[in-house]
């Protein structure tokens, strides 16, 4: 649902709140009131990146990814920080296989903002795999040595551990020779 329908909607049960209030009818207008609250609170917690976040919670990227694929236009119906989020949980749904769109969705997750260290910290993580995977190592450990920093409460620091060893493992340039290799003449 469109955010601003979340908000006109609130504002009219606590129009209507108020004249039951007016009216003398005090039972129902608490009532119309509470039933007010759920629109606001759904303005700022999107159902979908609710029910996104249960799904993830429960380890079924699937589910999660039908969750978030109901949000059509992201922009009309996600606030700015759910914009973060959003962008953030299809970055890891779509880590699996499309490690590009993944790196992409990280990035404007961060643009956005995150609420959380440990958030900002596992797209750090995914966006030096990313990097990684492109064979730019220089900016793989940029963005590892910035998943430390954010990763304030060691969840993640068997992962970057593994990564680091990963990323000293790696080749420089793509078309590094084997300089065991005898050079070639111009004619053998």
């Amino acid at each position: 649902m469109n955010k601003n329908i979340k908000i006109s909607l609130a504002v009219l049960l606590i129009i209507a709140a108020g004249y039951l209030f007016y009216d003398g009818s005090y039972g129902w207008g608490i009532i119309v009131t509470l039933l007010a609250a759920i629109p606001i609170l759904l303005y700022f917690r999107n159902e979908y990146i609710l029910l996104a976040f249960w799904e993830m919670r429960k380890q079924n990227l699937a589910k999660a990814q039908m969750w978030l694929s109901k949000i059509t236009s992201p922009e009309k119906q996600l606030v700015r920080k759910q914009m973060g989020y959003y962008h953030f949980m299809n970055g890891i749904t779509m880590g699996q296989e499309n490690l590009t769109g993944s790196v992409n969705h990280m990035k404007k997750a961060l643009d956005y903002g995150l609420s959380f260290a440990h958030d900002r910290a596992m797209a750090k993580l995914n966006l030096a795999a990313g990097a990684m995977s492109q064979g730019r190592k220089n900016e793989a450990k940029r963005w590892l040595d910035e998943a430390k920093k954010e990763d304030k409460q060691n969840m993640m620091t068997e992962h970057i551990k593994t990564m680091e060893e990963q990323l000293k493992r790696m080749n420089v340039g793509r078309n590094m020779q084997n300089p065991n290799m005898r050079r070639r003449g111009k004619f053998f």
